[in-house]
């Protein structure tokens, strides 16, 4: 593939919003740039003036870029420079028909992620925030033989549904902890890999998810992977399994899942992402089977700045004429 051509030295950048400071500076030392301070998220009509004037528009996963906003590009937009790794919110196939880059930041928000799973999945069995609620309200009253009983998790079973850099780095972690390690994927690792990793395929995703204690959620959103587990799916799980998901809400039917939760069919949630963030179900709010977290999945220092400098990285490339390193092209 023939490299892109160049951009200004010094390309109009737009940044949707607020990024550690640092990042910031270093952007406005190479570029000239337009910062979001405020971290107000843009609007539809924020982002189509912004891809009017800018040669890179630096977007985050609370930015949806659809064919629309493409449209509205300008001729001077070359890229657009993701900060995160799912694109889920990019019309890809617009923006590659437009012959706009796209790039990501994929690798550096591995490890942080795969701790918050992990972090969820000894939380929920334990009961953890159902203890720290008690105890914050008052309402402990001394240690008792029955209080709070939950599950151990070693020697259970635990499904990975994406067996991706962070399913693997999911997997790593349990395998500490004794869990038995089994995956769904739409590929199968190399024998090496799941050799290394002690862990069993299911080509068929149903098949194992009626078989395991816990499952984690770890593939990207697409087309097919929009409410992978629906209702039908979801009550194949048995009735003590507990469902992790740090990937993407629209993975899994919400409001089966909450309906499910609430009736005890299956026995606890740690869910760090929703359908239709930032509002929550509100039926899930209610239940003490479930731990809820904001998004937070790479949310540390270390892996924002990483993910910055990714953003900074391929923006440069483009500016020298090269083939950025994290492009993404349309499946």
């Amino acid at each position: 593939m023939a490299e892109a051509a160049p951009l200004s030295k010094r390309p109009r950048v737009v940044v949707t919003r607020k990024l550690p400071d640092g990042v910031e500076t270093r952007m406005a030392e190479l570029f000239d740039v337009s910062l979001n301070l405020s971290d107000t998220p843009f609007s539809p009509q924020q982002l189509k003036e912004a891809v009017a004037e800018a040669d890179v528009l630096v977007p985050t996963v609370t930015d949806t870029i659809d064919s629309d906003i493409v449209a509205a590009a300008g001729p001077n937009l070359k890229l657009i420079a993701n900060f995160g790794a799912g694109v889920d919110h990019i019309d890809l196939a617009a923006a590659n028909a437009a012959g706009l880059t796209v790039t990501n930041t994929p690798g550096v928000l591995t490890e942080d992620t795969a701790d918050l799973a992990m972090a969820l999945l000894l939380s929920v069995p334990r009961r953890l925030f159902e203890g720290e609620k008690i105890l914050r309200s008052g309402d402990w009253t001394g240690w008792t033989p029955t209080f709070l009983m939950g599950h151990r998790i070693a020697g259970k079973r635990l499904g990975i549904i994406g067996m991706g850099r962070i399913g693997r780095a999911i997997a790593r972690r349990a395998r500490a902890f004794n869990l038995s390690i089994h995956y769904h994927k739409r590929t199968r690792l190399r024998p090496e890999v799941e050799a290394g990793l002690e862990a069993t395929y299911w080509a068929d995703l149903d098949e194992m998810l009626g078989r395991m204690d816990y499952v984690s959620v770890n593939c990207p959103l697409t087309e097919a992977t929009h409410h992978l587990l629906d209702r039908q799916r979801l009550t194949r799980l048995p009735p003590h399994a507990v469902l992790i998901n740090t990937a993407r809400g629209e993975i899994i039917d919400e409001e089966a899942l909450a309906d499910l939760l609430e009736v005890g069919r299956i026995a606890g949630a740690g869910l760090d992402v929703f359908e239709e963030e930032p509002q929550i179900n509100p039926k899930l709010l209610a239940l003490d089977n479930v731990v809820l977290l904001p998004h937070m999945g790479s949310a540390t220092v270390e892996a924002r700045v990483a993910m910055g400098e990714k953003v900074l990285i391929n923006i440069r490339a483009l500016v020298d004429g090269h083939r950025p390193p994290d492009r993404v092209l349309p499946i």
